[in-house]
């Protein structure tokens, strides 16, 4: 076999590429580090431009604050959208998240946060289905998009496994008592309850019966300052992506109660049908049914 036109290359080209590659990674870090640690942060700095950040409209307040519902109750907390307002003052911090892997009925996302200044580093995985409920893949796109989600909620977690706890709530609680304003006054929680419910009727077709339930409240009077901001991070996690309406609205409408008060209501209207008495002629238009005329009128 005549080898005049091919090349040989050693086997060690290849090692020594990446050794390479390696080599400028780590110098990469390790200047990141070396600055990290020449530019130590200001923690109260830190502090208090994240709050100027999140508090800075209603809108990106809202944006700060998830609820979720788990187990009958809902979970709540500071969103993908806070991480990334604190890691952007935060500073000397390394951020990622991607999907990894996809599988014939999950997406995996990883996302990872690493603290360069205190070389504390974190990652997790996040695992979303799809596959609807009879088992039909999502489309391309609805992959996507549930990627992004996933890698939101694989950042969010890495992020706030890093930094500390301390700093994260106060700057939650900072946008919460900013969506929620001044509610001292009873006729501003009262306007204030009243957009909140018409919204989700308006936008989702939750009844305000539902969003009493949501709030875990028997009465709409028992819906105060904590219970309007639970509804608001509900709302950013609709828009985000984290849970959908079935989601959000099944424990409610698939419960034993409510399936009681369906059948209650169909028996009621049934026999309001039933019962429902005829309008009385007077005697004078009365049907001579044998003859099919009319019946001629009483002298008396």
């Amino acid at each position: 076999m005549n080898l005049e036109n091919y090349e040989m290359l050693p086997v060690e080209a290849q090692d020594v590429q990446i050794v390479q590659v390696d080599a400028v990674e780590r110098a990469n870090v390790d200047s990141q580090v070396a600055t990290a640690k020449q530019y130590p942060r200001s923690i109260k700095r830190s502090i208090d431009n994240s709050i100027v950040m999140a508090t800075m409209d209603a809108e990106t307040a809202q944006s700060c604050g998830y609820a979720l519902p788990r187990g009958g109750k809902p979970i709540t907390g500071p969103s993908v959208h806070l991480a990334k307002i604190i890691v952007s003052n935060w500073g000397n911090m390394r951020t990622e998240s991607k999907v990894v892997q996809i599988t014939d009925k999950q997406i995996i996302s990883r996302g990872t946060a690493w603290d360069l200044e205190t070389n504390v580093a974190s990652a997790f995985e996040v695992r979303r289905n799809i596959v609807d409920s009879k088992g039909k893949r999502f489309s391309d796109d609805m992959i996507t998009v549930t990627g992004n989600a996933a890698n939101s909620i694989a950042y969010r977690n890495a992020v706030f496994s890093v930094i500390p706890k301390a700093m994260v709530d106060k700057v939650y609680k900072a946008a919460q008592k900013y969506i929620t304003g001044d509610l001292s006054d009873e006729e501003k929680l009262i306007k204030r309850r009243t957009d909140a419910i018409n919204y989700f009727n308006d936008e989702y077709g939750i009844t305000e019966a539902e969003v009493i339930k949501l709030c875990g409240k028997h009465t709409v009077q028992q819906i105060k300052a904590n219970e309007i901001a639970l509804l608001l991070g509900m709302v950013q996690s609709l828009k985000d992506g984290d849970t959908t309406v079935d989601e959000l609205m099944n424990p409610i409408r698939e419960s034993k109660e409510a399936r009681n008060s369906k059948l209650a209501d169909i028996a009621a209207k049934a026999a309001g049908v039933k019962e429902q008495p005829q309008p009385e002629q007077p005697a004078n238009q009365t049907q001579d049914y044998a003859n099919n005329k009319p019946a001629r009128k009483s002298l008396l």
